[in-house]
C-alpha cells in the first residue's frame, strides 16, 4: 500500500507499522556505535523503510541495503530512483546461506531477522560477517531475544510460540547461543541496549 490509498509515507513506501515505530530508536543506537564514515551492509532490508531513514539520518556513512526477495528489491529500486539520498546503493540481491556478492564492510546491520528464520541463517549472518567486515568492524543485530534461557516479557513468549506455530526452526534466539556463535567467528558481543517493545539491539565488534 502506498500514501495514495492509505495515509501511508510521503515517499512511496509501503507502510510497515513496525518499522516505521522502531526506526527512530534504532538510530539512536547506530549513532552511537557505527564508525563515522564508511560502508554499512544491510541485511534483510525488506521495504526499504530502515535503509532510506538511516541513509539520510547518516550521510557520512554509505548504505547498501540487500534482501532475499526479488519482489522486495524491486520495489527497493523503485522508490529509491526517485527519493534516496546520494549515499543509498541500490539493494543487492543477499540471501545469507547462499554466497555474498559484496567482499567488505565496516559494518553490518539487520534488523528482525533472527527469529523468522532457522537457527543456520544467524550462523551465516556471523559468517558473513567476519568474512566481509573490516577490522574493528561492527555488528548491530535487532530483534527479540531470550536472556538465560528465559523471555523477558509475556508477549515475547507468545510473540515466540505463534512463530514456531507457523514454522519450528523459527522462534526467538537464545542472546548466549548468539554470543557463542560469534565468539567462534572472532566476534565479541560488547553491549547489550535495552529497545523498546521487549526488542534489544545486540552490538558485536570484530577486534583489531
Amino acid at each position: 500500500m502506498t500514501q495514495g490509498n492509505s495515509g501511508g509515507p510521503p515517499d512511496g513506501r509501503p507502510l510497515t507499522p513496525a518499522a516505521e515505530r522502531n526506526k527512530k530508536p534504532i538510530r539512536e543506537v547506530l549513532e552511537r556505535v557505527l564508525p563515522n564514515q564508511g560502508t554499512v551492509l544491510e541485511v534483510a532490508s525488506g521495504t526499504g523503510t530502515h535503509a532510506l531513514y538511516f541513509a539520510r539520518a547518516m550521510p557520512r556513512l554509505l548504505w547498501q541495503p540487500s534482501e532475499a526477495d526479488p519482489e522486495s528489491r524491486a520495489a527497493m529500486g523503485t522508490i529509491f530512483h526517485a527519493h534516496a539520498p546520494e549515499n543509498l546503493r541500490a539493494p543487492l540481491a543477499l540471501d545469507v546461506r547462499q554466497r555474498w556478492e559484496i567482499d567488505y564492510a565496516d559494518a553490518l546491520v539487520c534488523v528482525n531477522l533472527t527469529h523468522v528464520a532457522p537457527w543456520d541463517a544467524t550462523e551465516a549472518l556471523l559468517d558473513g560477517a567476519a568474512r566481509i567486515l573490516a577490522h574493528q568492524g561492527v555488528v548491530v543485530i535487532y530483534g527479540p531475544f531470550r536472556r538465560d534461557g528465559r523471555h523477558t516479557a509475556e508477549s515475547n513468549r507468545a510473540f515466540d510460540e505463534a512463530l514456531r506455530g507457523r514454522d519450528p526452526e523459527w522462534g526467538l534466539r537464545d542472546i548466549e547461543a548468539v554470543d557463542a556463535a560469534a565468539g567462534a567467528r572472532n566476534l565479541r558481543l560488547t553491549e547489550i541496549v535495552e529497545m523498546p517493545a521487549n526488542n534489544l539491539c545486540l552490538v558485536l565488534r570484530r577486534p583489531a
